[in-house]
């Protein structure tokens, strides 16, 4: 369906990765050189569109391509003759070739997971369809109408997850499989770029390599849930590689800059995560190196400086206080101006509150060490068995080795100021005040299985030293990982998930939308209440079409509970609606005594045929 729009998202991606790094001094090893740079290039591809956006140039992927491929042709034709693969069956590339097995596995079972039914899943992959359907048809990430928000994850919510699925779709006529095919590859590819962060950072191939395998079976490292989040771990490989690669060119500062301000566009509470995590990665280095590290501010100060290229704008478009308002979630807005009740004040304790995020709650030590295959969907939780044993066993050497490490082993200072830090994280519903602490179970996961290698190691020397073999104690603890956490892992991104959390005894029927996966894509269908809002109709996410963002559509669909049959008919003849669906959710903003005896009036009328009913909907065909 999508070899075209997989075969663009490698061009953009490395493309723009290859023109970013092109002229830095770039890793030897040609696998390494490659992998990053498509990592490199998903941050850069972020940056980029909201930079046209912001200048109102409309995204095409044409022209994304054509951006893309303008430098490394350039290059190609001046450097034919220098290219020099290095494709030897090294070492080194072997424990690539590993990695890339990892991500395969992951990829499968993260795709087969998403593809196992034909709906979206819960509620805000219905709202990511939306946005990115309208970005594709309409190549632009702005509201049509200036202060009001038709969107959830779109203006003044950074936009960049949707604009990347927009544009990718713009190659598809599926914006169901661009989702979810797109939303397992970007956080399957996170597996690659992790490892060669780690071998930067740990200067160790082989404990990188554990740590992918641990990083790959931890439960707690997402799901395939389709949301912006899913992009940020990934994205957090690439910019702290760059930043690590300013060791070894100090022009690695200008691609740092990008990555840190892609990750400044994606999910608002994520970027108040990463802003954290980049001063205590950054701040702990500086102290154990006893040195400044001007140009790792300097990236920080820069990527924060372009991430304006959205929030300035979106805060002069809603107001300052409605932005950050409107981005908590749960406030109503129109004309620019909080119809709710909130005050500033009721913000900020929302986001602040122990208990905010919907998945929060007090973990207790079970949470983390046995792994269940009952988990939640957005974002699972818990370690299990043998990774919080390889976690105990470091924490302890850290206690016993903590001079040894200051000296020779900084990363694991680091490593554990970055533990500590997540952990508290997790345990925000503990503490007086937290920041939706259940998202950072992902983030957690970083530094948990960077210390499950070195406890993985410091169990192998204990080993030797007892005369065992330490390949044993390898063997051992790969196959208790993967019982402990990777198969549990595997059953909950496998399962059948609900359609929605708004009313799951029908979701996992679709709720009777299921019926229009039969109709050819992007036939006009017109929902009696809007598709772009929680809990609403499913009809963009089914692949068909349904112009919510129109202004016509919109107005006509206030009152419509009052508007008489050939009413209706003449409008969505006049708009080349082929059916209209008529669901609960209707019923529950009407009445369901008004709703059945709409749906009597429509069907007497002779002017629509009845051509579906099933749980909570009926789908007519407008005649």
């Amino acid at each position: 369906m999508g070899i075209l729009s997989i075969l663009l998202f490698f061009i953009y991606t490395y493309g723009l990765g290859f023109t970013a790094t092109a002229f830095l001094k770039n890793s030897e090893n040609f696998l390494e050189r490659t992998l990053m740079r498509v990592g490199l290039g998903i941050g850069v591809f972020i940056v980029l569109t909201i930079f046209l956006n912001f200048l109102h140039i409309p995204l095409h992927w044409w022209l994304i391509l054509l951006l893309s491929i303008a430098y490394p042709l350039f290059w190609l034709a001046r450097n034919s003759s220098k290219i020099d693969l290095n494709l030897k069956l090294t070492k080194s590339n072997i424990f690539i070739l590993v990695v890339l097995l990892l991500f395969a596995f992951s990829l499968y079972m993260y795709a087969g997971g998403a593809f196992s039914y034909p709906w979206l899943e819960d509620d805000d992959p219905w709202l990511h369809a939306v946005g990115s359907k309208y970005i594709a048809l309409e190549r632009t990430a702005y509201t049509p109408l200036p202060g009001e928000k038709l969107f959830a994850y779109m203006d003044p919510y950074p936009p960049s997850y949707d604009i990347l699925m927009g544009v990718l779709h713009q190659t598809n006529d599926s914006i169901n499989w661009t989702l979810k095919f797109f939303n397992a590859l970007i956080i399957s590819l996170g597996v690659i770029f992790f490892y060669f962060f780690a071998k930067l950072f740990t200067k160790s191939a082989k404990k990188a390599l554990f740590a992918t395998f641990v990083l790959t079976v931890i439960p707690s490292y997402l799901s395939h849930f389709i949301w912006s989040h899913a992009l940020v771990p990934t994205l957090y490989f690439p910019t702290f590689y760059a930043l690590l690669m300013i060791g070894k060119d100090k022009r690695w500062v200008y691609p740092a800059s990008i990555l840190t301000a892609s990750l400044l566009l994606l999910a608002p509470t994520q970027t108040v995560k990463f802003g954290l995590f980049f001063i205590i990665f950054v701040g702990v280095k500086m102290l154990l190196e006893k040195r400044l590290l001007m140009y790792e501010i300097a990236a920080g100060a820069a990527g924060l400086l372009l991430s304006m290229l959205w929030w300035v704008p979106a805060m002069i478009r809603w107001g300052g206080f409605s932005t950050v308002a409107a981005l908590t979630g749960g406030v109503e807005m129109k004309g620019g101006v909080i119809t709710g009740e909130r005050t500033l004040s009721s913000v900020l304790k929302h986001v602040f509150n122990p208990l905010s995020g919907s998945a929060t709650r007090p973990y207790s030590f079970n949470d983390f060490f046995v792994a269940k295959s009952q988990n939640m969907i957005n974002n699972p939780v818990g370690w299990g068995i043998f990774i919080t044993i390889l976690v105990a066993v470091a924490l302890i050497g850290c206690i016993i080795f903590f001079n040894r490490y200051i000296k020779q082993k900084k990363w694991i200072i680091i490593t554990l100021a970055l533990f500590a830090y997540t952990f508290l994280g997790v345990h925000g519903a503990r503490l007086p005040f937290g920041l939706i602490a259940f998202r950072f179970w992902m983030l957690l996961a970083i530094p948990t299985s960077l210390l499950a290698a070195e406890g993985a190691w410091l169990l192998a020397g204990t080993a030797k030293r007892l005369k065992i073999a330490p390949w044993l104690v390898f063997a051992v603890l790969l196959l208790g990982l993967f019982f402990t956490s990777g198969i549990q892992k595997y059953n909950i991104n496998t399962s059948i998930w609900l359609a929605s959390q708004i009313d799951p005894n029908e979701a996992l029927q679709g709720r009777g939308h299921v019926w229009l996966t039969t109709l050819p894509p992007n036939t006009k269908v017109f929902s009696f209440i809007s598709d772009s809002s929680v809990g609403t109709s499913f009809i963009i996410g089914f692949d068909k079409y349904s112009c919510d963002w129109c202004t016509n559509v919109i107005e006509f669909r206030d009152g419509i509970a009052q508007r008489s049959p050939e009413e209706i008919h003449s409008f969505l003849k006049r708009n080349d609606y082929e059916y209209v669906v008529v669901d609960f959710k209707f019923a529950r903003n009407a009445g369901t005594n008004v709703t059945n005896q709409k749906i009597q009036e429509m069907l007497q009328s002779g002017l629509f045929a009845p051509a579906h009913q099933g749980a909570g909907v009926i789908v007519m065909r407008v005649g």
